[in-house]
Order: structure tokens, then sequence, then C-alpha cells
């Protein structure tokens, strides 16, 4: 057998084996007593904007696509969906601090206008999760003005 051989059936082995190893799958509640809905005012349709475009990353429960049976795919997955977490999670909002909700709030508005988010890795295998000019404003609106609601003093920029 050619060294290139062995070298493609070590790597079919591989592949096989990794099938029967699966990371924790992100199924939980996306709303509940800690989500953002509890702590500024959030529109049926901003809601319905939310889930069709940020929730799967930035919740605690996760609608996974069907390739997300294959390996190594599900491993890239799972650990896009823990970042995505770590960096914000709705469900769990109210938990942060006041200066902390507003930051992530100022954050959305960024990650939005500068087309940053939702990812366009997301966006190409979920296609309703592309957001509209309209959606875009409507969400800027929200979070600007959930900051507001949020009450904590804006620091002034320096020019």
């Amino acid at each position: 057998m050619s060294k290139l051989k062995k070298v493609l059936l070590v790597l079919l082995v591989i592949l096989v084996a990794i099938q029967f190893i699966r990371p924790d799958k992100n199924i939980g509640n996306s709303y509940g007593a800690n989500d953002i809905t509890q702590a500024i005012a959030t529109s049926d349709e901003v809601k319905t904007i939310l889930d069709k475009a940020c929730m799967d990353c930035h919740s605690n429960n996760t609608r996974y696509p069907w390739y997300n049976n294959i390996q190594p795919v599900a491993f890239w997955l799972a650990n896009h969906v823990d970042e995505g977490k770590e960096e914000l999670n709705f469900s769990e909002f109210k938990t942060y601090k006041l200066k902390r909700q507003d930051h992530k709030l100022e954050e959305v508005v960024e990650m939005i206008q500068e087309g940053e988010m939702p990812l366009s890795s997301y966006t190409i295998t979920h296609g309703d999760a592309k957001l509209t000019e309209s959606e875009k404003q409507l969400l800027i609106n929200w979070a600007n003005e959930g900051r507001k609601a949020l009450g904590v003093p804006q620091e002034e920029e320096h020019q």
C-alpha cells in the first residue's frame, strides 16, 4: 500500500471515529426571567427579528441545522455558539450589571451599523436572517431606546 493510501485510510478512520463524538447542544429557553425583554421594552416586531437573526448564537437556545449532525461541523458550530453567548447572551441579559447592559446595547448598534451582525457565515445558510434596511433601523432604534431606558449616564466623547 502506498504512503498516500495509508494517509488517506488513517484520515478516513479518524473522520468516521469523530462522528461518534458529539459536543453538547445549546438547548434551553431563549426567553425567561433574565432575558432582554425583561430588562428593556421589546416589541413583537423586534422580538421576531431577534429570533430570526440573533438568538441562535446569542441565547440559551439554538435551532440546529441538519448539517450539525456531521463532524467536524458540529464542533465548529458549538464553538461559534459558545463564543457568541460569551460576547452577548440575550437570555441572561438582565443578570449583567447596568453598565454592561448599556455597553452591550451600544455594541448591538455598532455591529448592525457596520454590517458585522448577523455574520455572513450565518446568513449564507439562514437566508431569513439577512436584515433589511428597515429591520436594521428598527433594531438600532430599539437598542438606543433601551440604552436611554436603562438610565446609565453616557460619557461624553472627547473631541
